[in-house]
């Protein structure tokens, strides 16, 4: 029973990052309509939001009371974890280049695995430290930022990081939260909070009338919410109930793997070599924590 409760985690935390991978083909589409990336951002959340709420009264009304001494965790995954992180990787994307973004962004393995360690008292095996060191290499090979030099401001750097650690936080808070409180309570919150926190930065009147101008807009909104944001949202905060936090910080590093193959089928961006090694390392450091004897050892315990 256990083996198959990991198992199903493991599958949910990846179907989370190839979900969370094909964002790119909405943003693209609200992008060229005229939406900025704190707009998309704002539309992500303005859809998603009431999906979970309303979903989570449906299913568990019971469930939607949380003690006011918890409030912190909400505001943790949601304020400083899903709002912050958007705000922060969107501002990186602006002022260097999407692919930079996702570098940086992917320190997170790193920040989970130290900040696990000191909260939960994860062990550090090899496996782990071997993981996080291909995610991170696969994640700059895949990007194409070693084809070519591109200066970057240090604030730019800093930010691009804080973009990391600020991503690495939902699942720390997340795991908190899981401890009371099931997956629909984290996520509908969660997204209630980043809402909320989003309102003074979105221009909601101008976003309005863009969708007005274009009302097949709305279902390109609807789609960002529901399938790039409500269910990979979900199935990542379910899988941490069987994962360690640090080890589903590296399974979900599928998802620039699958941006990679959307830009190379789609949009015809370039399949080099070292892009194609990068996606054989994050695949090898999927498989690494997640096979070996060592592994399933602790499956059958």
């Amino acid at each position: 029973m256990k083996k198959n409760v990991r198992l199903l985690s493991i599958l949910s935390i990846l179907l989370s990052g190839i979900l969370w991978g094909i964002i790119s083909i909405f943003i693209r589409k609200l992008s060229t309509a005229g939406l900025d990336s704190m707009q998309i951002c704002f539309v992500r959340l303005l859809f998603a939001a009431p999906i979970f709420i309303i979903a989570a009264l449906i299913f568990s009304p019971a469930r939607m009371r949380i003690r006011l001494r918890d409030i912190w965790i909400f505001l943790g995954t949601g304020v400083v974890s899903v709002f912050l992180f958007n705000y922060f990787y969107f501002y990186t994307i602006i002022h260097s280049e999407a692919s930079i973004a996702v570098v940086l962004l992917y320190t997170s393995p790193i920040f989970v695995m130290i900040l696990s360690r000191i909260l939960f008292k994860e062990k550090i095996g090899a496996e782990k430290i071997i993981s996080v060191a291909m995610t991170f290499i696969g994640c700059i090979l895949v990007s194409g930022v070693t084809e070519g030099g591109t200066a970057l401001a240090p604030l730019v750097a800093l930010v691009g990081v804080m973009s990391g650690l600020f991503y690495a936080l939902y699942t720390i808070f997340g795991t908190f939260g899981l401890k009371r409180y099931d997956p629909l309570t984290v996520t509908a919150y969660t997204f209630l909070f980043a809402f909320i926190a989003s309102l003074p930065f979105s221009g909601i009147g101008d976003i309005f009338s863009t969708l007005s101008a274009i009302p097949t807009l709305w279902l390109w909104c609807a789609g960002i919410a529901v399938i790039c944001t409500v269910l990979p949202y979900f199935f990542y905060t379910w899988g941490l109930k069987g994962v360690e936090s640090s080890r589903a910080a590296i399974l979900v590093a599928i998802e620039p793997l699958v941006a990679s193959l959307i830009g190379i089928l789609f949009y015809g961006e370039g399949h080099s070599f070292p892009k194609i090694l990068g996606i054989l390392f994050v695949l090898g450091a999927i498989l690494l924590m997640n096979t070996g004897r060592k592994q399933k050892t602790r499956l059958d315990a």
